[in-house]
């Protein structure tokens, strides 16, 4: 099973549905804890969902509960400490039960995490995908 993921920082709309079409994308699941703020541009909460559907025939999900939260978010904005943010977010997911609340056959089909980082060093997408896999055993994780 694949599960991709992508950022939509430094990335035109053109390019950014172009990547998910390329790739086949079937279902968006969005981790941001704030889908909402103008800054988000053409990904805010609801055009995103327009655009993906009416765009590249894509389902929209946000999953607020594998996002961050704005104490963990602003620790790290403050800190620039990635080990910390890593542990908290971690432990974060535990705390939570994700893996409870996730049915593996959900992303059986080309499903993408989306978050606003540009790449996925430094961002909890790439630690959900890394998170599932752990616990799933038979994940691929592709960045886009």
């Amino acid at each position: 099973m694949n599960i991709y993921t992508i950022g939509f920082t430094r990335k035109s709309a053109k390019k950014f549905f172009e990547i998910l079409r390329k790739n086949e994308i079937r279902q968006i699941v969005d981790i941001r804890l704030n889908n909402t703020s103008q800054l988000a541009g053409f990904t805010k909460r609801d055009d995103l969902a327009y655009f993906l559907k009416e765009l590249c025939g894509i389902d929209y999900y946000h999953f607020k509960f594998l996002a961050p939260t704005k104490e963990i978010r602003d620790q790290y904005t403050k800190g620039k400490d990635w080990d910390v943010y890593v542990e908290e977010y971690l432990w974060l997911l535990e705390e939570r039960g994700v893996i409870d609340k996730l049915d593996k056959s959900f992303f059986e089909i080309n499903t993408c995490l989306l978050c606003s980082e540009p790449t996925p060093e430094h961002c909890h997408r790439r630690l959900v995908a890394e998170y599932l896999k752990e616990h799933w055993g038979d994940v691929e994780v592709m960045h886009l």
